[in-house]
């Protein structure tokens, strides 16, 4: 029997097996928006050692090596590593909080929306900063407490179609959790043994065309596509017509969507 650390894991690698194209298609575009500053967190110039961890189809990898940086970088999901091996990147499988590699190996370590999806938090944190060299530096995004509108539609749709999340999401042991806010993980972090610790929130407005950010939960990406691909076909209709009557509220002129959204970034010294 597993306990519910191992559930959340096995739940979350099962969520994006074979997913890589539908998040690329989807998703993906969202994910990039913080990668420079994540970068700039990370002082990753040219000639920098950087791992990038949960790389996915590689975008932050990609940018670091525009920068002139050396790049490895690891993913849970053979797919991805697949993908980002495609545009070029030194890619490997890998699974958090074990790393294929050796004691203060890397100058900085970046990790794009990848806390969030780890069921031991501090274990991973820990093992972050174990590839690091002394002085190295970290930096991580994720999704906090506070969020956008545009982060919202997809859930409010679901939710207005009366459609149940099927019981089998993936649920963070709460010993494991911790506040989503810049405080909060600023804490996670200090607590991994991190120095010079900062972390904020970070606001932009995606945009996208309403059959794209569709796609991605009609895909069966991350949380939400987990929940409408669970429900009947009757069911997604009824969620994609909530969906369109919604996405009024959001769609500018030129009929494209403007999703506000909000992250957090953090970074610290190992």
């Amino acid at each position: 029997m597993i306990d519910s650390t191992e559930a959340f894991d096995a739940a979350e690698r099962e969520m994006w097996d074979g997913r890589a194209e539908a998040y690329a298609g989807s998703f993906a575009r969202l994910c990039a928006h913080p990668v420079p500053a994540l970068l700039d967190a990370a002082g990753v110039t040219a000639g920098t050692h950087v791992l990038d961890v949960g790389t996915g189809t590689g975008t932050a990898a990609v940018a670091a090596l525009e920068r002139g940086a050396r790049v490895a970088a690891v993913d849970a999901e053979a797919g991805m590593v697949a993908a980002a091996r495609g545009r070029g990147v030194d890619a490997r499988v890998a699974v958090l909080p074990e790393l294929p590699h050796g004691d203060g190996e890397f100058d900085a370590v970046v990790a794009n929306f990848v806390v969030n999806h780890v069921g031991r938090p501090r274990a991973a944190l820990a093992e972050l900063r174990r590839v690091l060299r002394p002085g190295g530096r970290l930096a991580v995004t994720l999704w906090g407490a506070r969020r956008g509108a545009g982060q919202e539609l997809l859930g409010r749709a679901v939710q207005a179609a009366q459609a149940v999340p099927p019981a089998y999401l993936p649920r963070l042991d709460p010993a494991e959790d911790f506040p989503r806010t810049p405080e909060g993980v600023t804490g996670l972090l200090a607590e991994a043994g991190f120095t010079g610790v900062r972390a904020e929130e970070t606001a932009w407005d995606h945009r996208a065309t309403r059959d794209e950010w569709w796609s991605g939960a009609a895909g069966g990406v991350a949380t939400i596509g987990r929940v409408v691909t669970a429900q009947t076909p009757e069911t997604i209709a009824r969620i994609r017509r909530a969906y369109d009557r919604l996405a009024d509220e959001l769609t500018d002129a030129d009929g494209r969507l403007r999703l506000p959204h909000v992250a957090v970034l953090a970074s610290g010294t190992a």
